[in-house]
C-alpha cells in the first residue's frame, strides 16, 4: 500500500473532528489521538492554530475545537455518504435540465459542484441525470435554475449509460486498495485509509445493483469506514481517560 498518499496534519485533525460522536473535542483529545497515529504534538498544535485562523475550526473559551459551519456541512455530506438514503428502484431516472441563462462562470461552477454532490452526472451540456434510487434533498440553488423530471432511462441500455457516465472500474479499484489498507496492523496506514475512504465515499454514485459491475465494493467500504471510525472514537476515549 505504498501508493496510498499520506494525509496532512490538517486532514488528520479534520478526520478526527468529522468522525467524532460529539460536537467538540478538547485540545488534549486531538493531540492524544493524532499522536497515536503518527502526528507529533507540536505539529498538531501549529495545525490547530492555522485551522482556526483559516476558519476551518472554531475554538471555544474552554480550549475545545468544533467544526466551522462550512465543514459541519461537509460532515453532514459525509454522514449521508456513509448511510445513503435509498429507495426501491423501478428503473426510472432523474433528469435535471439547466433552464436559466446568463449566469456567471462562478455560478455555473457552483451549480456543477452542487449537482455532482447530489451524485448526478452530466449527460450532455446543461443536462444531468442519475437513476432515481436515492431520496435527494434538492437545494433551492438547484430548484431556482433547473427543471427536474423523472422518467425512463435517457438511453436504451441503462447499464451501458451508467458505465459511460461514471468511471466505475477506477472507483472500485481505489476502494479495494483502501479496504486492503484498513486490514493492516499499522495504525498510521489504517488511519490514512480511513481518512481517504471518507473522501472516496463522497464520490460513490450509489447506483442500483443492476447497473453495477459484479463484486462492487461500495457497501464493504462503507462498513469498513464506519467500523474504523468507531475504533478511532474508542481509541481517543481510552487515551484521554488514561
Amino acid at each position: 500500500m505504498a501508493d496510498l498518499k499520506p494525509v496532512t496534519t490538517r486532514s488528520a485533525l479534520l478526520t478526527l473532528l468529522l468522525g467524532a460522536e460529539v460536537p467538540r473535542l478538547t485540545t488534549r483529545e486531538l493531540v492524544a489521538a493524532a499522536s497515536a497515529v503518527g502526528f507529533a504534538e507540536p505539529t498538531v498544535r501549529v495545525a490547530l492554530s492555522r485551522m482556526t485562523a483559516a476558519g476551518d475550526v472554531v475554538r471555544d473559551d474552554d480550549g475545545g475545537y468544533r467544526l466551522s459551519e462550512r465543514l459541519a456541512a461537509r460532515q453532514r455530506r459525509q454522514e449521508e455518504a456513509t448511510h445513503p438514503s435509498l429507495r426501491a428502484w423501478d428503473g426510472s431516472w432523474e433528469l435535471v435540465a439547466v433552464t436559466t441563462a446568463g449566469r456567471t462562470a462562478s455560478e455555473r461552477a457552483e451549480l456543477r459542484a452542487e449537482l455532482t454532490t447530489l451524485r448526478l452526472a452530466e449527460l450532455r451540456e446543461g443536462v444531468w441525470t442519475r437513476p432515481a434510487n436515492l431520496h435527494l434533498d434538492w437545494p433551492s440553488s438547484v430548484e431556482d435554475v433547473c427543471e427536474r423530471f423523472t422518467g425512463a432511462a435517457p438511453e436504451a441500455d441503462p447499464a451501458a449509460l451508467a458505465a459511460r457516465l461514471w468511471d466505475l472500474p477506477t472507483w472500485a479499484a481505489t476502494a479495494r486498495r483502501l479496504l486492503a489498507a484498513a486490514e493492516t496492523e499499522d495504525p498510521v496506514l489504517r488511519f490514512t485509509a480511513c481518512a481517504t475512504s471518507g473522501r472516496h465515499l463522497l464520490t460513490d454514485p450509489v447506483l442500483p445493483a443492476a447497473l453495477l459491475p459484479a463484486d462492487w465494493p461500495g457497501d464493504a467500504l462503507r462498513a469498513s469506514h464506519v467500523a474504523y471510525r468507531q475504533w478511532v472514537v474508542d481509541m481517543r476515549r481510552s487515551l484521554t481517560e488514561a
